[in-house]
């Protein structure tokens, strides 16, 4: 605040320099109209000649100013001078101009002798007694030095501007004193940020702030409750990943104990080691499917490379890759839907979690639908675009039990895996579909895929929108 002030400071003084000047000679301008328009009226005529009659007290009135010399002069029209001082100069009339009316006096700057002058100047016109003469006419003009007005305007510079030397320190004073009173609050705020201890997420002290500042701490105070949900949520999810985890690991632990005793047979030796192996299958995808959980929660990051994908190709591609896993387990995996490159299947988001998402969609049919010889499982993935809604869909369904609506909730949670189906897995596809759909701006929807009948299946559908392009 103090640059400012020290810039408008010498503006003010250029601004207040030309306001006195105006106002110092408006005085001194009307007085010297009313001295040429008084010597104007010594000027006749008599007998055909111009005569000027100037008495004795009104010509020592006229030179009694002790501060300003005042020189006058009366003028002819062929520039002859009746009387007065010789070196007043004429004024400059252009051609096409006309004289001013008699009376009307004008006034100008000038310079006599060296000296700056102000200077009135007024037309006296007589008319001829022969009509065939031209008009007389006589130039009166009055000048005086510029001394009091440069002493007027001065001690208007003074009166205006010594204050300010005095006010202007003040003002410095009382804003730094307010602005060292207003911030105290917030200097008292970084104080007890900086005390906290890194655990500390509780919120800050609305009440103890200035109120302009409030809306700044209350969005703190958000992220501070968002911060703590995700430090929570991050906590319980390595609370049991670890005892995800801890089973496999303790399995395999165990599986090479058994295989290192002494007298262990060659059939029991194999069956550990297919034992160490199942266990070790359990563990890598334990660890694929948390790896992908938090490369899915990593918005910020994930985003930074979205570019065109098309939805149906991705699904075609995941397909293709989950046949031979599907020819395994007997189960009639296809696509049906819409072919890549069709109106409304393009979408702008990152293909790496598109597909991952998807795939985890498939896996998860493919564990959870039984197939027997007599009634193999059918598991069906379809692409679907609304050209009018500007909505794409993302369908997975299958022939298998079906999930109660009970658990189609707590089927998205981490870890959380339906009782009585025997199926092996982490708990992690679910929600892993959808922390991706949530960066995609999507929809996930849970029903039966044929309701009303035995096994009603299951039908997963994803519904993208503003992203569709």
């Amino acid at each position: 605040m103090l640059t400012p002030l020290l810039l408008l400071w010498p503006i003010s003084l250029a601004l207040t320099w030309l306001v006195a000047q105006g106002i110092a000679n408006k005085p001194f301008d009307r007085a010297l109209e009313y001295n040429v328009q008084a010597l104007a009226q010594f000027v006749t005529l008599q007998n055909g000649r111009l005569a000027f009659n100037l008495p004795q007290p009104a010509s020592e009135l006229l030179r009694a100013d002790d501060a300003d010399t005042v020189y006058y002069q009366v003028r002819g029209l062929r520039g002859e001078v009746f009387a007065g001082d010789r070196d007043l100069p004429v004024p400059i009339q252009p051609a096409d101009e006309p004289r001013p009316p008699t009376g009307a006096v004008r006034l100008r700057d000038d310079e006599v002798r060296g000296l700056d002058v102000r200077v009135a100047a007024t037309w006296v016109r007589f008319a001829p007694a022969d009509i065939d003469q031209p008009q007389i006419q006589v130039l009166v003009q009055v000048a005086e030095t510029r001394s009091k007005r440069s002493v007027l305007a001065t001690e208007i510079i003074k009166g205006v501007m010594l204050p300010q030397f005095v006010i202007l320190p003040l003002a410095v004073l009382l804003v730094w004193l307010a602005l060292a009173r207003g911030i105290k609050p917030l200097s008292q705020l970084e104080e007890r940020i900086r005390a906290r201890s890194p655990d500390d997420l509780s919120p800050l002290d609305e009440t103890a702030v200035p109120m302009e500042v409030a809306p700044l701490v209350s969005s703190v105070n958000d992220l501070l409750l968002r911060l703590q949900e995700s430090v929570a949520t991050q906590k319980r999810f390595l609370a049991d990943a670890a005892h995800q985890l801890k089973t496999p690991l303790a399995g395999l632990r165990m599986q090479a104990d058994l295989a290192q005793r002494e007298g262990t047979s060659t059939a029991e030796l194999k069956l550990s080691l297919q034992q160490i192996g199942r266990a070790s299958i359990r563990a890598t995808h334990t660890v694929n499917q948390l790896l992908a959980l938090a490369r899915a929660e990593s918005s910020g990051t994930a985003f930074t490379t979205m570019q065109h994908c098309d939805l149906a190709r991705i699904t075609m591609e995941v397909v293709r890759e989950a046949v031979p896993r599907a020819m395994d387990k007997r189960i009639d995996l296809g696509y049906d839907g819409l072919a890549p490159g069709a109106p409304g299947v393009a979408l702008q988001g990152h293909p790496t979690l598109l597909k991952e998402m998807i795939r985890n969609l498939v896996d998860n049919a493919l564990a959870y639908t039984p197939s027997t010889a007599e009634r193999p499982g059918v598991i069906t993935a379809r692409v679907l675009a609304d050209a009018f809604g500007g909505v794409a869909l993302l369908q997975v369904e299958d022939s298998g039990p079906g999930i109660p609506e009970a658990e189609r909730e707590l089927v998205f949670q981490p870890f959380y895996r339906a009782l009585g189906t025997g199926a092996d897995g982490s708990g992690l596809g679910l929600p892993i579909v959808r922390e991706i759909a949530r960066l995609h701006s999507a929809q996930v929807a849970l029903e039966d895929a044929l309701p009303g009948r035995r096994p009603p299946g299951t039908r997963f559908t994803v519904r993208f929108g503003s992203t569709v392009v």
